[in-house]
């Protein structure tokens, strides 16, 4: 039977209210949609509650879209809330103590699951004032760091690991990068001797503690929320293990050309030292980490075309500057 996206978010949404119910709300709660990207975010209003919520419903496209997964990444979110002053959203239990749910949509593609987290104010940080965001940024990414380094994962813990054979292999779900929009002739090619350079440098980067270890994955301008002087991260999905400096690429994703951009990686670097260590042979190694992110981001945009106008609207333009930096990267590292 075919199915309209009218009908399936009208599913999705009577299967959120329907989990809601399991939880300690009043009646009178009210379930709303919010957003959408990769997942779709709903509004938890209960007029009894001073605090409002959010219910995430995962997209189920993505290979760590898994309900063990999940649960794993709400770990570290609950650890970092609860061992640190990184502001992050408060991971909400049923009456049963449990933070993830299966949704019941049978036609659905894929499985959904679904958690609800405390909702955070704030918007993201305004282009007036980047430099400045940037620094905060660096220094509040740091003490997320330092958390990764001395926390104990619980037995069993597992995310995805974001390494050059994950990305350019496509063991994520997000798409191959050649499926990338407009990817085809010469940029093809050029990107391919670049994906083979890209590899080879990865390969040399060290996985030691101080340099690898659980991150965000998605410290983007987006994910950050900014509300007076407090700063908050939020959207987990992505987190996993990864180099710790790879964090700096992410929160220039889609705005690497920007006119500041020398200062911005400037301000993070800043922001990062003042809280915690940052080798300098890692930071030399920035050229391959943004490359890594280009990639990633080729692949992401690929197969988000058939689901988002966003990445329709900068797909192709993208890829030609990727082409661009690749060129430059080749000539480099070549």
């Amino acid at each position: 039977m075919n199915t309209s996206a009218t009908d399936l978010d009208a599913s999705i949404a009577a299967e959120v209210t329907r989990v809601v119910e399991l939880y300690d709300f009043t009646d009178d709660v009210r379930v709303t949609p919010l957003s959408r990207s990769e997942n779709i975010v709903f509004f938890v209003d209960d007029p009894a509650r001073e605090t409002k919520y959010v219910a995430r419903v995962n997209s189920g496209r993505l290979a760590y879209h898994t309900g063990e997964l999940i649960n794993c990444e709400l770990d570290w979110l609950t650890a970092i809330r609860e061992d640190t002053d990184v502001i992050v959203p408060e991971v909400i239990a049923d009456r049963d103590g449990r933070r993830v749910h299966t949704l019941n949509v049978p036609d659905s593609p894929t499985p959904r699951f679904v958690s609800l987290y405390s909702f955070i104010s704030g918007a993201e940080p305004s282009e007036e004032n980047l430099p400045a965001e940037f620094r905060r940024l660096g220094s509040i990414t740091a003490r997320l760091h330092n958390h990764a380094k001395s926390w104990t994962p619980p037995a069993g813990f597992k995310r995805l690991t974001w390494t050059e054979d994950m990305i350019l292999d496509d063991k994520l779900g997000w798409g191959h990068w050649q499926n990338g929009v407009g990817i085809e002739g010469e940029t093809a090619v050029i990107l391919e001797r670049a994906a083979s350079i890209l590899r080879r440098q990865c390969e040399r980067l060290p996985k030691d503690r101080e340099s690898f270890g659980m991150i965000h994955a998605d410290l983007r301008l987006a994910n950050i929320l900014v509300d007076g002087d407090q700063i908050a991260i939020i959207d987990f999905d992505d987190c996993g293990f990864g180099w710790y400096l790879s964090e700096l690429p992410a929160a220039l994703s889609f705005i690497e050309d920007h006119p500041d951009r020398d200062t911005l990686i400037h301000e993070w670097i800043a922001g990062y030292r003042a809280v915690s260590n940052l080798d300098q042979a890692m930071v030399d190694q920035l050229p391959t980490l943004f490359m890594l992110r280009r990639f990633a981001l080729l692949a992401w945009l690929g197969y988000q075309v058939d689901h988002l106008e966003f990445a329709r609207e900068i797909g192709p333009q993208f890829t030609m500057e990727t082409r661009k930096e690749a060129e430059a990267y080749l000539a480099r590292f070549g």
